[in-house]
């Protein structure tokens, strides 16, 4: 359909799970991608899968919570691109269902560094550049975590909250400036970002009490459709919005 062709979009946490998912769905609208994640050889494989694609495919490695990394992929994406029309902060790790007073000052910086830290300095990387030409979108990738309190434990929701906070205070703050930022609030999906995870036997037997109430897991490409609709036009009346995507766990 080429809803969004030519259009510079910067994904994050690219290589698996949502984020690849993303890349795929994006790149078939048209997108011109610059792919962003720690595993080079992930984000190698994903670049010659999207060989074929409508859009330009860039991949670059970048820890998202350093600060000179994000700075780099965004003047990536101006001199390849001539800008960025659309961010999508997708990267993100969990925090093992740790309880604040398990909670070591190591982990939870760790988790606020890629959660929060990282989508707040990739969008003050590329504010400047869409209040430039006066039209944007930041998509943030948070969680049912991040507007239930236990979904996770004490940073991972931390994090999400944060993020979410973030997301809408940039919403209404450059809103006249043509920018919108707009949320995803995944519930379970079928990723791989728990696979070395280490549960807390308190901590993960709260916060998984209500799983039973999930109807089921989402797919990656449940996930990225709802991120195409948000970086088009057709979503142009969202802004600040938290769209969540969880079957209906939440409404239980």
């Amino acid at each position: 359909m080429n809803r969004l062709e030519g259009r510079s979009i910067i994904i994050t946490g690219a290589a698996s799970g949502i984020g690849r998912a993303m890349a795929f769905a994006f790149t078939h609208e048209g997108a011109n991608v610059l792919l962003v994640d720690k595993e080079e050889d992930s984000l190698k494989e994903l670049h010659t899968e999207l060989a074929k694609s409508n859009g330009r495919v860039i991949t670059m490695t970048c820890d998202v919570s350093n600060e000179q990394e994000v700075a780099a992929v965004v003047s990536k994406a101006e001199f390849e691109y001539g800008g960025v029309q659309v961010m999508v902060n997708n990267a993100g790790i969990m925090d093992d269902f740790i309880p604040a007073d398990h909670l070591s000052n190591e982990l939870w910086e760790r988790v606020l560094k890629v959660n929060l830290y990282g989508p707040f300095y990739f969008s003050r990387e590329v504010l400047p550049i869409m209040i430039k030409k006066g039209k944007g979108v930041i998509i943030n990738v948070a969680s049912v975590g991040g507007i239930q309190g236990c979904r996770a434990g004490a940073a991972y929701t931390t994090s999400k909250f944060g993020l979410v906070g973030l997301s809408k205070n940039m919403a209404f703050m450059y809103a006249k400036k043509g920018i919108r930022c707009n949320v995803i609030a995944p519930g379970g999906v079928e990723t791989g970002i728990g696979k070395d995870m280490k549960p807390d036997i308190f901590g993960a037997e709260r916060a998984m009490s209500g799983s039973s109430n999930m109807l089921r897991m989402g797919k990656p490409e449940e996930i990225a459709s709802i991120a195409v609709f948000l970086a088009s036009d057709e979503s142009a009346l969202m802004n600040g919005d938290v769209v969540v995507a969880d079957g209906g766990w939440t409404a239980y």
